[in-house]
């Protein structure tokens, strides 16, 4: 693949950066995720604070979502990483920062982020800008999803090794495909070697959202279908454990947001928890 040219960061990648470093700016510690490197990838404009969609009481748990689903695949990577698991995979990685943030644990690891070709120039020169700079052990892969670029394929190329267990990540994808395209994703992922762990988020039916919550999920489904980004599936627990083992996973658990609240945000006086629309699979080859 020819070197893309740079283009800028995705709208949805940037919304979710900025509400990381909002936790740290606004929320009172401790901190569930401790991220102000994407702020300082992106340098918005004075005033990005005062927009609509990241004033603090309209985001809180839209921004709790981000950090505590982070938070929670992280905690498996490191503990993936304590049983000898040395591969680890972010599809769609946007801009997260692991790899500047905890480099320490990062670099006994390999690390891809594989993503769309011109925003991720785009993320390659701003680090390299920005002084962190590219180690080896973080591979930047370019896959230009919209035409079917074979990710498993350039993965390869960049010296991921299918024979060996890895943990894969996807956060915030699983709406935009139907529920084949979904489960055609899914499928190259349950083939990997074995002890090999799937961390996938997907949205749950407007029926299991808190009540409190349901006028809100309307507002930015429509907001989605009129931006031209519509979500095109969203799951019951059973029915995504159910597509899992149909692609051929062995092992299959689903974490609500329910469990991220009892592990990261008990007992916080300021009472921010995760929506109740959006989960965690978690399934093993």
């Amino acid at each position: 693949m020819t070197d893309p040219h740079p283009v800028a960061a995705e709208k949805t990648a940037v919304r979710t950066a900025l509400w990381r470093a909002l936790h740290v700016l606004h929320d009172p510690a401790p901190h569930v995720l401790a991220d102000e490197i994407g702020l300082k990838l992106l340098e918005p404009a004075g005033g990005w604070r005062q927009r609509h969609d990241m004033l603090p009481a309209i985001t809180a748990r839209s921004r709790a979502t981000v950090v505590g689903r982070a938070r929670f695949i992280e905690d498996l990577v490191a503990e993936e990483a304590a049983r000898g698991v040395g591969q680890y995979v972010l599809l769609g990685a946007g801009l997260d920062t692991f790899a500047q943030r905890r480099p320490a644990g990062a670099s006994g690891l390999r690390v891809f982020e594989v993503d769309q070709p011109g925003p991720q120039a785009w993320k390659r020169a701003k680090l390299l800008e920005l002084g962190f700079g590219i180690p080896e052990w973080l591979r930047l892969v370019p896959v230009d999803f919209e035409t079917g670029d074979d990710w498993l394929a350039r993965l390869t190329e960049a010296g991921f090794d299918a024979g060996k267990p890895a943990v894969v990540a996807s956060t915030g994808v699983a709406a935009f495909l139907t529920r084949d395209a979904l489960l055609a994703k899914l499928r190259p992922v349950a083939a990997l070697a074995k002890g090999t762990t799937l961390a996938m988020t997907f949205l749950l039916p407007l029926a299991l959202l808190d009540a409190d919550e349901r006028d809100a999920r309307r507002k930015t489904e429509a907001f989605a279908r009129k931006t031209g980004n519509p979500w095109l599936s969203v799951f019951a627990p059973d029915d995504m454990r159910a597509l899992a083992r149909e692609a051929g996973f062995s092992d299959v658990r689903h974490v609500s947001a329910a469990e991220l609240t009892r592990r990261y945000f008990a007992g916080r006086a300021d009472h921010l928890r995760p929506s109740s629309g959006e989960d965690v699979l978690v399934a093993i080859t």
